[in-house]
């Protein structure tokens, strides 16, 4: 487990005092990532059954995907159209192991020509709890940000990102980092 913190930093400009635009935007890039420091605690978790970080911290699981149930629900007229729905669940691996399991669905809110914009809405399950997550998604696109939500157990005040690669391959996989 790794964790870093900064001790407050404090930059301060007195009034009338002159600058060059360089040096202010110096400054203020020192302040911000001063701030930045001071504002987020990482913890670095390695596996998806590790204790949980202390409250305020970052949480990053890494997980390969591997999907085990799919079904595409085709609503109103036969094609793509408003309404139309992908149904999926899969196993959450972990080193060669299952360490949770998951599932959603994505829901055709969008259609523009052969773009297709769906509303996703995924729960997933490991060792300390579930979490929830929601986003829009445009089928076809390799990659997925989702925000996560909420959740069960340790990861009930969950929120966050998950991003989701190689959707729908076998070498699907998601990188989740959990506030709390």
């Amino acid at each position: 487990m790794v964790t870093t913190s900064s001790a407050s930093t404090a930059v301060a400009v007195h009034r009338g005092e002159r600058r060059s635009p360089r040096r202010r935007a110096t400054l203020m890039r020192f302040a911000a990532a001063s701030l930045a420091a001071v504002a987020v605690g990482i913890v670095a978790v390695d596996s998806a059954t590790a204790g949980p970080p202390e409250k305020g911290r970052v949480e990053v699981l890494e997980l390969k995907v591997q999907n085990d149930q799919y079904t595409a629900v085709d609503l109103g007229p036969a094609g793509p159209s408003l309404g139309d729905m992908d149904v999926y669940s899969g196993t959450a691996i972990k080193d060669g192991h299952g360490v949770g399991r998951g599932g959603g669905t994505c829901q055709v809110i969008h259609v523009k020509g052969e773009e297709l914009t769906s509303q996703c809405l995924i729960t997933m399950e490991v060792a300390q709890g579930s979490l929830t997550m929601q986003s829009l998604w445009t089928k076809g696109v390799g990659s997925l940000d989702m925000a996560i939500t909420g959740g069960t157990g340790v990861y009930s005040n969950a929120r966050g990102i998950a991003r989701f690669w190689d959707i729908a391959t076998p070498n699907e996989r998601v990188l989740l980092e959990i506030r709390r």
